[in-house]
């Protein structure tokens, strides 16, 4: 069973906004799309950008370095679907924004 980390309170993201946050000393991009929150890892497969510096459209999260962007819904790339960004679980408790590694992350 995933360990869930708690990482911020809803308040402290308001839709349309993202920040960096660690779990288990992993950088995690945080994003809250119209009120649905997702993770993924904080570095851009392209040149190792911060995603969560990145600028959010709808769903896409566009890298601050070079502009690549990423579903943050699915991880992958819309032009290039074969290249994607590790996703992270996500829940709320009690307003609280809760965040998993899968078993299966990797960066």
């Amino acid at each position: 069973m995933p360990e869930y980390v708690t990482v911020a309170t809803v308040e402290e993201i308001p839709p349309g906004t993202g920040r960096t946050v660690q779990v288990q000393g992993i950088g995690i991009a945080l994003y809250n799309v119209e009120g649905a929150f997702y993770a993924v890892d904080n570095t851009c497969p392209h040149a190792g950008g911060p995603l969560g510096e990145g600028h959010l459209d709808g769903c896409l999260v566009e890298c601050p370095w070079h502009g690549w962007q990423f579903n943050l819904r699915t991880g992958e790339r819309p032009e290039n679907p074969d290249i994607t960004v590790a996703r992270c679980l996500v829940r709320i408790e009690e307003n609280q924004v809760q965040v998993a590694l899968p078993e299966d992350f990797s960066t």
